[in-house]
C-alpha cells in the first residue's frame, strides 16, 4: 500500500533523528545517513514499504562490536508477540541493545516483558511523535557529554566528592584545564532517567553527565548531574 506523502515525511522526519540521536551516543553513522533528503529517502525505501524496512543497526565508534538495533514495528500497538520476536533475534545475534520506535504506548503486557528481561537485554521505547523533532535543536538544551567511568572515577577522586554531592565549574578556559577553578556545591543536581535529554542519550541511572552552558560572566558554565 501506497503511504501518503504526510506519512513519509513523518517517517523521513523520525529516522533521521534516530540517526543524529545514535550519533551523539557514539555510534557509527555517516554524515550521508543524517544529511540524507526526502527524495534520498524516497529512493532508498520507495513510497509503500513497511515500517520494519526503517531497521538500524549500527556499532559504537569505539568498539564496532558493541552494536545496537533499532526496531521500527509494523503493529500500530505492540505486544508481546513482537516483542519476543525482537528478543529472540537478539539473542541469536548478541546484541543486548535496542530501541523500538513506537506509534502508540505498549500494552502493559509488553511493559512486563520489558522488566522481564532487563537483566539481559536493555530496551529503550520511543514514540514516533517524541522523534518528530530532535530535543538537542531546542535553543534552551545546552551541550550534555556523558562521562565515561573513567572519567567520573577522576572526578570524584579528584574532590573527594560523594555521589550525592555536587560541585560547579566556572571558567574562561578551554573545558580541559578547567578543573583548577571548581567551586563544591552543597547538594548534587540530579538527572532523572526518565528526563527527555536523559532518554535522548540513553542514560543509565548512576552514570554522570556533564553540562556546558555559556555564560556571559563566566565563559562556559559547567555542572554535573548524576543520573537517578
Amino acid at each position: 500500500m501506497v503511504m501518503s506523502e504526510e506519512e513519509l515525511t513523518r517517517l523521513y522526519r523520525i529516522r533521521r533523528t534516530v540517526m543524529q540521536m545514535l550519533r551523539d551516543r557514539g555510534y557509527m553513522v555517516g554524515d550521508f545517513e543524517i544529511e540524507m533528503t526526502r527524495n534520498q529517502f524516497l529512493e532508498k525505501f520507495g513510497d509503500s514499504f513497511k515500517r520494519e524496512d526503517l531497521f538500524i543497526m549500527k556499532g559504537m565508534r569505539n568498539n564496532s562490536s558493541e552494536q545496537i538495533y533499532v526496531f521500527f514495528p509494523d503493529d500500530q500497538k505492540v505486544g508481546v508477540k513482537t516483542m519476543k520476536t525482537y528478543t529472540n533475534r537478539m539473542k541469536e545475534e548478541g546484541v543486548h541493545r535496542a530501541i523500538l520506535v513506537v506509534q502508540q504506548n505498549l500494552t502493559p503486557f509488553a511493559r512486563g516483558c520489558i522488566s522481564e528481561i532487563s537483566s539481559k537485554f536493555h530496551l529503550e521505547v520511543f514514540l514516533e511523535a517524541e522523534l518528530l523533532v530532535n530535543i538537542k535543536d531546542h535553543v534552551l538544551v545546552p551541550e550534555h557529554q556523558l562521562l565515561t567511568p573513567e572519567e567520573k572515577k577522576t572526578l570524584l577522586e579528584r574532590y573527594t566528592v560523594k555521589e550525592t554531592q555536587s560541585f560547579t565549574v566556572f571558567s574562561y578556559l578551554p573545558l580541559d584545564n578547567m578543573f583548577p577553578n571548581a567551586s563544591i556545591g552543597p547538594q548534587l543536581p540530579r538527572i532523572q532517567i526518565t528526563d527527555p535529554i536523559a532518554k535522548y542519550y540513553g542514560l543509565k541511572r548512576g552514570q554522570v553527565v556533564k553540562i556546558i552552558r555559556p555564560s556571559e560572566t563566566a565563559g562556559r558554565y559547567v555542572t554535573y548531574r548524576y543520573v537517578v
